[in-house]
C-alpha cells in the first residue's frame, strides 16, 4: 500500500496542476474506498511541507520486508508487490543507478534512444 500511495502521489505532484496533496489525501481518507491510516499520515506530512523538501528519498528497511520475501520464496508463495516494494527501498539508497545507465546504453545502442550525459 505504501508503495502504491507513493507512486500515486508522485504522479499527482508531477502534474501540471497545483494540487493540494494534503487535501487530496484527506478527501480519499474520508470520501472514498481507499480509506486508511496511511492516508492520514500522508495528509499530515503534506500539510507540513507538500514538496517534502526536508526529506531525502532514502528508505530504510527494518527487516520485515526481507524476511517476508524470504519466507514467500521458501514456501513457494508469490509475493510480487512486497518483493518489488523491498527492491524499491534498495533503489532509493542509490545516488546513481549503474543498472539504469546500462539500460540507457542498451536502448541507445539498439534503437538510438536519447540518453542524458553529464
Amino acid at each position: 500500500m505504501m508503495q502504491a500511495y507513493a507512486e500515486g502521489f508522485e504522479i499527482l505532484h508531477a502534474s501540471d496542476f497545483k494540487l493540494d496533496l494534503a487535501a487530496i489525501a484527506d478527501l480519499w481518507n474520508h470520501g472514498s474506498v481507499v480509506r486508511s491510516w496511511l492516508l492520514e499520515l500522508a495528509a499530515s506530512a503534506f500539510s507540513q511541507d507538500q514538496d517534502l523538501t526536508h526529506l531525502k528519498g532514502w528508505v530504510a528497511d527494518s527487516g520485515e520486508g526481507r524476511w517476508t520475501v524470504q519466507e514467500a520464496i521458501d514456501k513457494d508463495v508469490p509475493a510480487p508487490i512486497i518483493t518489488l516494494s523491498l527492491l524499491n527501498r534498495f533503489r532509493s539508497r542509490q545516488d546513481e543507478s549503474y543498472q539504469a545507465k546500462v539500460l540507457a546504453a542498451l536502448r541507445n545502442e539498439f534503437g538510438g534512444h536519447a540518453v542524458k550525459t553529464e
